[in-house]
């Protein structure tokens, strides 16, 4: 789980929550959400922030919910990772998800 990974890496640090909060810019009652499993949908770009501060990527903190049966390679993760840089947030991805299923459904070839 993403918040257990962060929790580690944030202790390994030896980084508080508080400490954490403020480097991130991200409030520590939502970091302790994720790390407390409350928060099971965190913003890509929250994780992001965090992802800087904890010195890894988000692909890492995600290592442990990647099984085998599902992966995404590098260049998939680096266009998410840019994509999330750019402002991109989970609405505005299922609503590029929504239009290409429309697209497809309703295009002509």
């Amino acid at each position: 789980m993403i918040g257990e990974r962060i929790k580690l890496l944030r202790i390994q640090q030896g980084l508080s929550l508080n400490e954490l909060s403020h480097l991130a810019n991200v409030s520590k009652s939502y970091i302790s959400y994720i790390e407390r499993g409350i928060q099971k949908d965190p913003s890509p770009h929250i994780i992001s922030r965090i992802a800087k501060v904890l010195n890894t990527n988000i692909e890492e903190l995600f290592a442990d919910a990647i099984n085998d049966s599902y992966f995404l390679d590098k260049e998939w993760i680096d266009l998410l990772q840019d994509g999330v840089h750019s402002g991109l947030n989970k609405t505005d991805f299922k609503l590029y998800i929504d239009f290409i299923k429309y697209r497809k459904k309703h295009s002509s070839y």
